[in-house]
């Protein structure tokens, strides 16, 4: 894999994990229970952003061992082939309190190119 298509998966990883952020502004945990387009949307956000992970090379994964690339895919496995039993309070405070973090660590990632 080239350097462009790395560069290409981080930036749909900051770029979906920014949208599903934003999407949660003003928002509070109960409104995943209401809301079904908004769990909806946000349960495929996630989905892409550890696709994206899962797509960036094992050099650059070496590179940058302070991303979680393995939990960050694994939480995309678990959404899709759990589809059926999406644990909200874990959706809520991996949106809350993992991707704000992540977003910075890759854009730093980034910038360093």
């Amino acid at each position: 894999m080239s350097q462009h298509d790395d560069a290409a998966r981080l930036r749909h990883m900051i770029d979906y994990a920014r949208e599903a952020v934003q999407m949660c502004e003003g928002c509070v945990r109960e409104d995943l229970d209401r809301d079904r387009m908004l769990n909806l949307s946000l349960v495929r956000l996630i989905e892409i952003v550890g696709e994206a992970a899962s797509r960036v090379s094992e050099a650059l994964q070496l590179a940058h061992p302070e991303v979680p690339w393995r939990k960050i895919a694994g939480t995309r496995n678990r959404l899709v082939h759990g589809y059926d039993d999406v644990n909200f309070d874990i959706l809520w405070n991996t949106i809350q309190d993992d991707l704000p973090p992540l977003i910075d660590q890759l854009q730093t990632i980034i910038n360093a190119k």
